[in-house]
């Protein structure tokens, strides 16, 4: 009688989590959300950030206001998402460079990213684009790849920073192409393209959609991106793999994530929201006019990818030696 009474007690709480869980669901969200953008604004991330915002006003009639919260790389942003509480009603856009890279990076970052964020909804990709100013000598990676063998470390390139997802696929193509280059990091991209520019580097490794202008404008020549298929920015730029390095496949991307144990039905919820603005062909585009790519995923696929991109960089950084104290 005992063990029959356990067993309908526990039986009623299990359905009454169900109910609470779909009644959260049904109910969500009847207040604004804050969305959490990890650097300032103005920049990729923001604009990102404020599209998938918008379009859920606007789309979905939720209320989703934009909170930027710049630093470290983007993990002053995520850390104020760890610490939110697990309701539904805030969200952070996070990126391979915060998530993935910056616990590798960041000897002391209070939260990890397996262990206290819950993936949501994946929104896009961008590849890293290999570049060069126009009155450079080098206009394809064959070129690149014969002068650095020819002169090992002479060969110079400059990134947004030491230890970002964009120095890592510059180390990445030294490996594939068995060069060596010297990598000259900058605070930010802006910095970096300048000296390209300049030719104080011969190279620029840089995202599409910070080089994407002064590309289109003439004044950089863009010799290869880094994803497995061609950018729909710069649909004349082979990649890597059609460059001779078969097989290599780097970019970066943004995903929205939540506090660990956020209820899976409001999760659930905005990850299919998410997923209905990414096939609106306005929102393709405004994704794509910055130079990226909108790539919707389930949940599920969404943390297996996380999960998997998070282990696989371990290695690549500490093969890259970069630090941050």
């Amino acid at each position: 009688m005992f063990r029959q009474l356990i067993t309908c007690t526990a039986a009623a709480a299990t359905a009454a989590l169900s109910f609470t869980a779909a009644a959260q669901a049904t109910d969500y969200p009847n207040k604004p959300i804050r969305m959490i953008v990890p650097f300032p604004p103005g920049g990729g991330t923001d604009i990102l950030s404020r599209v998938i915002a918008n379009k859920l006003t606007e789309v979905s009639h939720w209320t989703v206001v934009p909170d930027n919260r710049a630093g470290a790389g983007g993990t002053i942003g995520i850390t104020e998402a760890v610490k939110a509480a697990p309701t539904g009603y805030d969200m952070v856009m996070g990126q391979k460079d915060n998530v993935v890279l910056g616990p590798y990076l960041y000897k002391s970052l209070p939260w990890n990213p397996l262990k206290d964020l819950t993936p949501v909804a994946h929104v896009a990709y961008t590849p890293i684009v290999i570049a060069t100013a126009a009155n450079s000598p080098y206009k394809t990676l064959a070129d690149v790849i014969a002068a650095a063998k020819q002169h090992p470390a002479k060969v110079t390139y400059g990134s947004p920073g030491n230890g970002t997802s964009i120095h890592l696929a510059g180390v990445m193509l030294e490996k594939a192409a068995g060069i060596q280059l010297t990598h000259v990091p900058y605070k930010g991209s802006n910095p970096a393209m300048m000296d390209a520019l300049a030719g104080n580097v011969e190279l620029l490794v840089s995202s599409v959609p910070s080089a994407i202008g002064q590309i289109k404008s003439g004044k950089l020549r863009a010799i290869a991106v880094t994803s497995a298929t061609r950018s729909t920015s710069l649909p004349d730029t082979p990649t890597l793999a059609e460059s001779g390095l078969k097989g290599f496949n780097v970019s970066t991307w943004y995903g929205i994530f939540m506090p660990k144990n956020t209820p899976a039905a409001v999760v659930t919820k905005v990850n299919a929201e998410v997923n209905k603005l990414l096939a609106m062909p306005e929102v393709k585009e405004a994704i794509q006019t910055q130079g990226a790519e909108p790539q919707a995923m389930t949940v599920q696929a969404f943390d297996k990818f996380f999960q998997a991109d998070f282990k696989a960089n371990k290695a690549i950084v500490e093969a890259s030696g970069a630090t941050i104290q």
